[in-house]
């Protein structure tokens, strides 16, 4: 029997203008940017629609935007009445995966995100930390490599995994420079750097986990009947105190994307209905298996063609 899968975006996808046509033609998804700015104290509606794009692109903004604009367009497509068989999210995106699965509320999603995104800027001093794209690596290949140049000369590590010859490191910046430097070892066709605040899903980001965890204290979380796909396990998790502790984990550890959409997949879903800003994971989805069906939902123009197709 086919099964569906509801995926969402992390930080990256976001763009100036993002949900602004669904929150103008559907009342509830008007009514979750209204919730969102109320959590917390300031405009986030005007820093989505309007930008600067520097304001939104700093991670305390970005997070809860991303977390908003998925959620708005869930809404709008929940009326659908289609229910997913699983839910999964790349890295910030497996909030926006616990607010529908009803784990935690959309307003605690959006107040932990903006505390996330505080707590992993402040983790590594600007300009200690880096982030690049490794194409073209084999995964073995690329793990040996960081693992010998974090010995002999500064950490860094694999942080996303995300589709056969794509994966983005992260740690020091002499670390990453040393793989731009050597990434022909593993394999790699080119090494690019990429424009973050900070050294995410690596061992470096510890202070920002230990913090997490804190905040979680003040935070319920319910059992979900959808299975959400870990970032961490790869696996459908649904119990409420184990997926806190992956989310505390994650902060730290490696997106297993490709692992992730591998596991759906083998659990019998051919059909992936990304909803968010961007096709960031359409993309990554094809790469992994270009058998399954995927559609973005990232407008009121998707939305209204997706109902055609349906």
């Amino acid at each position: 029997m086919s099964k569906i899968a509801f995926v969402f975006p992390g930080q990256g996808a976001q763009s100036i203008g993002m949900g602004k046509d669904v929150y103008e033609a559907n009342p509830a998804s008007r009514e979750i940017f209204e919730r969102a700015n109320r959590v917390l104290g300031y405009n986030l509606t005007d820093i989505i629609f309007n930008g600067p794009e520097e304001l939104l692109k700093q991670t305390i903004h970005t997070q809860p935007a991303l977390v908003t604009v998925s959620y708005a367009l869930y809404t709008a497509f929940a009326e659908r009445g289609i229910r997913p068989d699983y839910l999964a999210g790349h890295s910030l995106g497996e909030y926006s995966a616990l607010a529908v699965a009803g784990v935690m509320s959309f307003e605690d999603a959006v107040a932990t995100v903006r505390k996330r995104g505080e707590y992993m800027e402040a983790a590594v001093p600007k300009g200690q930390g880096a982030m690049a794209a490794v194409l073209g690596a084999g995964r073995e290949q690329l793990g040996a490599l960081c693992d010998d140049i974090s010995a002999f000369r500064a950490p860094v590590e694999m942080a996303n995994i995300n589709c056969p010859g794509q994966i983005v490191i992260s740690g020091s910046a002499d670390g990453v420079q040393a793989v731009v430097e050597r990434g022909k070892e593993a394999g790699a066709k080119r090494v690019i750097p990429l424009e973050v605040s900070g050294p995410f899903h690596s061992s470096l980001m510890q202070p920002a986990a230990d913090q997490l965890s804190d905040a979680f204290d003040q935070v319920s979380l319910q059992n979900t009947q959808i299975p959400i796909v870990s970032n961490v396990s790869a696996q459908a998790e649904q119990e409420a105190g184990r997926i806190r502790q992956l989310l505390v984990e994650q902060v730290c550890s490696p997106v297993l994307w490709e692992d992730s959409i591998r596991y759906m997949i083998g659990q019998g879903v051919d059909t992936f209905i990304e909803l968010g800003s961007g096709t960031v994971l359409a993309g990554l989805i094809k790469k992994i298996d270009r058998s399954v069906k995927v559609v973005s939902i990232n407008s009121l123009e998707s939305l209204e063609a997706f109902q055609l197709q349906a």
